[in-house]
């Protein structure tokens, strides 16, 4: 979720981070859809509210296509004032319930083979894991990987990425 300053629907910093973020989830995986919901508070006509949504909405979109994800993908829906997060009564500035909710439905493109499946490793290692700096086991690895040894780096990537809770790809 991102939230929006009353009567905005411009992105903060923290929203262009979290959007980042969005965007991150979404290239690990091969086919995604990505739906952006615009909300509003209780200030403002039903009218006005439904139109401040759907532009809330749609700055979402834009920095996500700003950012890599295709247009295609992603699908805008305005709300207005009828799903609030925190229920007010009419006329009330409640900063939760202006917002726009993200949510990406897919999977992860399978991986056909060895060589393939290894670099999608080592790739989702260096997505998701910021550790200092990397010990002999993953630059072993990593470099296993990229030098096509699958049989040594396959395990040790699977090993390393499950010890830190990093979902490994789809292989088939």
């Amino acid at each position: 979720m991102v939230f929006f300053d009353w009567d905005s629907y411009k992105l903060s910093p923290q929203a262009l981070n979290t959007l980042s973020q969005v965007v991150t989830t979404f290239r690990n995986t091969g086919t995604a859809r990505v739906t952006a919901t615009g909300h509003t508070d209780t200030t403002g006509s039903p009218q006005y509210n439904m139109a401040l949504s759907l532009r809330r909405a749609n700055a979402v979109k834009d920095e996500l296509v700003r950012q890599g994800v295709p247009a295609g993908a992603i699908t805008v829906v305005g709300k207005g004032e009828t799903e609030l997060l925190v229920q007010t009564g009419d006329g009330v500035r409640e900063p939760q319930n202006r917002r726009v909710e993200i949510v990406i439905q897919g999977q992860a493109a399978p991986v056909s083979n060895d060589l393939a499946y290894c670099r999608a490793l080592a790739a989702a290692y260096r997505r998701n894991v910021n550790l200092p700096s990397p010990d002999v086991d993953v630059g072993t690895a990593l470099s296993k990987c990229e030098s096509g040894d699958t049989a040594t780096g396959i395990p040790m990537l699977t090993k390393i990425l499950t010890d830190n809770r990093v979902p490994l790809p789809p292989r088939t």
